[in-house]
């Protein structure tokens, strides 16, 4: 497979690169995550201390070309997620090709431990969606449905699998995960995984930190096989994009 140099492609071809591997007729559930060279998830708690430009650029152009952004709540309140905007060119671009201006923030919350005023809620450009189960607290999921749409999947955990096919009946067929750890975790044990984002920081962060993914073992115990879509390089950064196979 060809490297691509990430600065020979603008943001409209790389936006096009992006959206022609995810066909909107296709429902298709991509994620997105910035790894060290030995794995790291994070440096000093968060990912930030991994991401650069190259990485940061790639970031904001999936958000351009999904129906909606998936992010546990625990990566919401770490990483200081704000209100879900795009500028104005980033909106054009969404509209013109039949998107809404802006994508809906789906935060995935077993606890519901989130406050209805957290600026990626009580700011959010279009009314977002929180994603629980039956056992959360009826308070809780009382003041957040001030700010947002509350689905209930599942018994005592979130049932991801009915949660992203209710997402679907949406009309939220492109689906893009930031993580966290666990939330990917969850979507791999479910086989919800389609696509993975994988930018690899040229860094050692030695021992300490945790992996992209975490949680417990699924059941079937089966490894999820992907095949390697596309390559592109900025300096000494690699930005991996792998799919099903088959």
């Amino acid at each position: 497979m060809r490297i691509t140099e990430l600065d020979g492609l603008d943001d409209d071809a790389l936006a096009t690169r992006f959206r022609a591997a995810s066909p909107a007729n296709e429902p298709r559930l991509r994620v997105n995550f910035v790894t060290s060279l030995d794995g790291a998830v994070s440096v000093d708690g968060r990912s930030a201390g991994l991401s650069g430009p190259a990485d940061q650029r790639v970031f904001r152009v999936l958000r351009m070309v999904c129906d909606a952004l998936i992010v546990g709540a625990g990566t919401l309140r770490h990483e200081g997620y704000g209100a879900l905007r795009l500028d104005e060119r980033r909106r054009t671009w969404r509209e013109a090709r039949g998107y809404p201006a802006y994508p809906t923030l789906v935060v995935v919350s077993g606890d519901l431990d989130l406050a209805p005023v957290h600026p990626a809620l009580a700011g959010a450009p279009v009314r977002p969606i929180v994603l629980t189960h039956q056992a959360s607290r009826a308070d809780r999921r009382s003041a957040l449905a001030e700010v947002a749409d509350i689905m209930v999947y599942g018994e005592e955990a979130v049932d991801l699998t009915a949660g992203v096919a209710a997402l679907r009946e949406r009309g939220l067929r492109q689906l893009l995960c930031e993580g966290g750890p666990h939330l990917l975790g969850a979507l791999t044990a479910a086989d919800l995984v389609d696509e993975l984002c994988l930018t690899l920081s040229p860094l050692l962060a030695g021992p300490g930190a945790g992996r992209i993914t975490a949680g417990p073992q699924p059941v079937d115990n089966a490894v999820r096989r992907l095949g390697l879509r596309d390559l592109l390089k900025a300096g000494d950064v690699l930005l991996l994009r792998y799919g099903r196979t088959g």
